[in-house]
Formats: C-alpha cells, sequence, structure tokens
C-alpha cells in the first residue's frame, strides 16, 4: 500500500505541477507559482484528490540536499567580488532589515521570538530562479544593475547557509541543555571540521573518483556518482559532524565546481534537482490552507509591505547612495522584491526545530506566491518611471549620480580574447586534430569539446580552450562559445545525437555555419534536415575519389571533374542545398 501511495502522490503532484505550472509559464509568471498552486490543489485543505503530505514531504526533502548541491556548484566567487562594495554591505543592510522588522511582526501578533527571527530571515533571502529568470527577460542580467543584484543575491545565499548551520545551535534540543556560547562553539568545531574534511580529502577524492568514472564514458555511471557525492556527503555531515545536510551538499557542490567536471555536472546531474525542486515547491504548497489566510490576514499583509516595500526601498537608497544611477539602484530593488525556494528551506528547518507554525508557513506561501506574480509587473515599471523622472528636471537633479565604474563580472565560461574567427570543433579524434591544426594554422580560434577529461587537459596544455562534456547539452555549447562563434564542426563519425547539437546549436545561434561528419550516406539527409549547411560521409568521399580518379585517368578537364562530382554527390546523398556563407566563417 506504501509503495502505491507513493506512485500516487508523484504521479498526482506531478501532474498538477506540470499542467499549473505550464499555465504560469505561459502567462509569463515563474513556474514556481505553478507548483505551489499545484501542491494546494492536491493538498488536504481543497477538495478532491489528496496526496500523502508525509511522503511528499520526504521526497522534498532530496530536492533541499540537490537544491543547496546546485548553489554550491554554481557559486563564483568572481561575481560576488567584482560587485563587493554595494553587494556585501548592501545585502547586510536589507537582510538586518528584512529579518528586524519580520521579528517585530511576529512579536506584536503575540508569537515567540524565536519564530519571528526565523520569519524575519525568511522574508530577507530572495528566489534565485525568479530573479535570474526576471534579469534574463529584460536582458539585464549583464548589465551593471544585473551583476549588482547577482553578487547580493549570492551574499543572501551565503546568510542562508549560516542560518541553516546556527539555526539547531540556536534553537534545537542541545541548545536547552546547555549554554548557548557553548552550543554555539560546539557547532563552529562540528561545521569547522566537516570544511576542513571537505577542502582536505574532498578536493582530492571527488576529482580522482570523477576521473575514473569519466574514463567509462558512461552518462549514466557519470550521473550517479554526481548523485551519490551530493546525497553522501549531506548524510555524512549529518551523521558524523551534527550539521546540516544542507551544509554538506553545499560543500560538497563547491567541490565538484572547482574541478574540472563542474559544467558537465551542471549539465546532466542537475535535471535531477529540478524534478526533485518541483517535488520540493509541491510540498510546500500543500500546507497552503486558503481559508487560514482569512484569519491570518494582518500577517499577511505585513509580510507583503516587508517584501514587496521595506525591501525594494533598502536596496534602492543603499545603491543610490554609493552614487550608481538611478535606474541601476531602481532595477536591482524591484528584482529583489520576492521570496522563494530558499525560505521554504529556512521555514522547514524551523518546523523540524519545532518553533515555526503551520500558520507562518502558510503565510510565507501565500507570501511568495504574490510576491512571484508580482515581481515582472513591478519590472515592468521601471523604464516608466525612469521617463517619469526624466520629465522633472529638478527630480532629475537630485536623483541622478556620477555613475560609479564597477568592475564587470565575467560571464561563467567567456573566453578573455574575442577574436574575429571563432570555431567550435565536436570531438578531437584524427579529423578533429587536423581541422584544429588547420584552423589555428589559418588564424581561426577553435575550441574544441570532448568527452576525454585527459585530451581537454593537453589540449590546455598546449594552448586550446577545451570544453569538457557532452555537446548535446545547451550549457556546454555555451560554455564552448557556439553563440559567438562562426563555425560549428562536427568532427566524429556516427554521432548519436548530431542532430540534437545542430539543433541546439541553431537556437543559440542561427546564422552559424554547421559542418558535419556523417558515417553513413544514409545519414546525410538527416543531418542536413536539422541544419547542417553542408555534410561530409566517408562512403560518399570514397565514391568521389574513384570517380576524380577515373576521370583524370581518361583526360577528362576541370570542368568535366567538377560536373561529374557534382552529380555523382546529388546521385549519392540528394541535392545540395544553397548555402549562405557566414562572414565569420
Amino acid at each position: 500500500m506504501h509503495a502505491y501511495d507513493l506512485i500516487l502522490t508523484l504521479t498526482g503532484g506531478l501532474g498538477a505541477a506540470l499542467v499549473l505550472g505550464y499555465i504560469t509559464q505561459r502567462l509569463g509568471l515563474s513556474p514556481i507559482v505553478g507548483y505551489l498552486l499545484a501542491g494546494t490543489l492536491v493538498g488536504p485543505h481543497t477538495p478532491g484528490f489528496v496526496a500523502d503530505a508525509s511522503l511528499a514531504e520526504q521526497l522534498a526533502e532530496i530536492g533541499v540536499i540537490l537544491l543547496m548541491f546546485g548553489v554550491g556548484l554554481q557559486f563564483h566567487v568572481e561575481e560576488l567580488l567584482a560587485v563587493r562594495r554595494v553587494a556585501i554591505p548592501g545585502a547586510i543592510a536589507q537582510s538586518g532589515v528584512a529579518t528586524v522588522l519580520g521579528t517585530a511582526l511576529g512579536y506584536a501578533l503575540g508569537w515567540d521570538w524565536s519564530a519571528g527571527l526565523i520569519f524575519g530571515m525568511a522574508l530577507a533571502v530572495a528566489s534565485t530562479v525568479v530573479l535570474i529568470r526576471v534579469l534574463a527577460d529584460n536582458n539585464d542580467l549583464h548589465t551593471q544593475a544585473g551583476h549588482i543584484a547577482v553578487g547580493w543575491l549570492v551574499v543572501e545565499d551565503l546568510f542562508t547557509v549560516v542560518a541553516l548551520v546556527l539555526l539547531p545551535a540556536l534553537f534545537g534540543s542541545a541548545a536547552g541543555q546547555s549554554s548557548l556560547p557553548l552550543a554555539l562553539s560546539l557547532t563552529a568545531l562540528k561545521v569547522a571540521g566537516l570544511v576542513a574534511f571537505t577542502a582536505l580529502v574532498g578536493a582530492r577524492v571527488i576529482p580522482w573518483l570523477l576521473d575514473h568514472v569519466a574514463a567509462t564514458r558512461s552518462r549514466e555511471l557519470f550521473t550517479l556518482t554526481v548523485l551519490v557525492i551530493a546525497l553522501g556527503i549531506a548524510v555524512g555531515s549529518a551523521l558524523v559532524f551534527s550539521v546540516s545536510m544542507a551544509l554538506g551538499a553545499f560543500l560538497a557542490g563547491m567541490v565538484v565546481g572547482r574541478s574540472d567536471y563542474s559544467l558537465r555536472a551542471a549539465s546532466e546531474a542537475l535535471p535531477m534537482r529540478d524534478a526533485f525542486a518541483v517535488l520540493f515547491f509541491v510540498s510546500v504548497g500543500m500546507l497552503l490552507d486558503p481559508e487560514a489566510l482569512v484569519s491570518s490576514w494582518r500577517l499577511v499583509l505585513g509580510a507583503l509591505a516587508i517584501v514587496l516595500v521595506a525591501k525594494p526601498l533598502v536596496a534602492l537608497l543603499f545603491v543610490w547612495l554609493l552614487r550608481y544611477p538611478f535606474r541601476t539602484a531602481l532595477t536591482a530593488g524591484i528584482a529583489l522584491a520576492q521570496i522563494g525556494e530558499f525560505s521554504f528551506i529556512l521555514a522547514a528547518m524551523g518546523r523540524d526545530l519545532g518553533v515555526f507554525s503551520l500558520t507562518a508557513t502558510n503565510a510565507l506561501a501565500a507570501t511568495a506566491i504574490v510576491s512571484i506574480v508580482l515581481n515582472p509587473v513591478a519590472y515592468r515599471t521601471i523604464r516608466p518611471i525612469e521617463r517619469w523622472v526624466a520629465a522633472r528636471p529638478r527630480l532629475r537633479a537630485v536623483l541622478d549620480r556620477t555613475p560609479r565604474e564597477e568592475t564587470p563580472t565575467p560571464a561563467r565560461g567567456e573566453r578573455k580574447s574575442d577574436p574575429t574567427y571563432r570555431a567550435v570543433v565536436v570531438g578531437y579524434g584524427p579529423t578533429g586534430r587536423a581541422v584544429v591544426r588547420l584552423l589555428r594554422d589559418n588564424g581561426i580560434t577553435p575550441t574544441v569539446i570532448d568527452l576525454n577529461m585527459e585530451t581537454i587537459r593537453r589540449l590546455r596544455e598546449e594552448g586550446v580552450e577545451g570544453v569538457y562534456g557532452d555537446a548535446t547539452r545547451e550549457d556546454t555549447l555555451t560554455a564552448a562559445g557556439v553563440d559567438r562563434a562562426g563555425s560549428l564542426i562536427l568532427g566524429s563519425a556516427g554521432m548519436a545525437e548530431g542532430t540534437e547539437v545542430i539543433r541546439l546549436a541553431r537556437t543559440l545561434q542561427p546564422t552559424i555555419r554547421v559542418l558535419a561528419r556523417a558515417a553513413y550516406l544514409r545519414d546525410v539527409p538527416v543531418l542536413r534536415q536539422a541544419g547542417a549547411n553542408a555534410v561530409y560521409s566517408g562512403e560518399g568521399e570514397v565514391a568521389l575519389a574513384f570517380v576524380t580518379a577515373i576521370l583524370e585517368a581518361l583526360g577528362a578537364t576541370p570542368d568535366q571533374i567538377d560536373r561529374e562530382q557534382a552529380r555523382a554527390r546529388e546521385e549519392l546523398a540528394g541535392p545540395v542545398p544553397s548555402v549562405t556563407r557566414h562572414p565569420d566563417a
């Protein structure tokens, strides 16, 4: 019966999440809203199908671990250092204000200060998923405001990690049996031991393990290894060091992220994170009781005021006082005016510690849904507000500040050089090696994608950029610079998913020139239909070589040879499509 309940919960929860996530995505909202509403739909507070809340919560624990592993995997110190002068003090100020206001709100409504503190911290941290989505949709991700917002969010994420470490020491069972300084000291020692173990042992063992697994060329084994690393260190951190599994997962992600396998781990293993993260949001949505919101309307309105008014005002004022342009300050403030996944992780820990009530979680879920829905709408008011300010000279004179220069955040995977000619070569066998040599000899900068780590390391030693990863993954193609390349060359014959590589490349760079290699003539039309400009087959080239040799022996002219070659190509592989030469090819 338990297995049946598990399957029913998975099917019902994920099915509802799929439908409502699709609807909210089509409406231009974050799918997180759909996932939370799906949880409410299959939860005990609405009529119809009711999923097993306890099973959903157990599965959601895996989602939390994988979410924190993903944060560690994608954590880049450079993003924070580039905007450290504004992001670090700004995030501290904003988080402090939101936490104090949230604590005061809970205390005013009769809560213990401990519940109010967790509630305030949950209101202080914005959603990574929502912020990146809003910035990207408005082409602001790589602007000055986008860099500040992302760096700000990195600091908030670090605060969340620290909170997950300290909360058990503050409110756990051990805290009541010993003095607070002693509890915090013991926690600090345990965390230091875990960090030291991860840094000294994990940094050597994990890359060594990934080296051996990657050498098998098995995608399933690699994905399984990354999953075992994430779950194993998370569980080990709880059993051996008595700290939160979330912290262990975060540190595991950081270790893998610093290895040569970070890109492949992100592109292949993290889709599992997304699936379990959906279950996490569904489990949170199941706690939402629409009727209970009526009795706690003061709490919900207060939380919304903190998230939608206080937080953006603090961010706007802080960025503006540091002499950034008004638009930059306004953009950063509005982008951070929402809450999401990490708020619920803090709430879940609060419930586990017995200091956070279902009423608080209910209000937090409602606040998240409303803020996520309103955030893209609020973002669209930036330009009208900017125009309104520009039309008032006196106000503009006050708000406009001398622009502050900031070191731009380096895009992940972006190359330092920006040559006129770029080419991406997939596969470094005999054909790939010859192509790369010819490209370099003719002033074209190649980037090689390959699944052999030794090959990638050797290429980097030779001064050739190499990307370790699967070319059928969009992240891999982006890291290789396909969106900035003039040519894509599939140098491996018989690629099982060559059509998918071409399709993704065309999505990233519609005008890229694609040259593909096919093992058999029957594969040529398929690759052409996928978008290849030219396809070369071993069978076809041998046939053409025979025709050319025979015609030359018979004394044919070059024009006759060219005509016969063209006719032979058409007979062998079908009509050759017209090719428009890309200027960078």
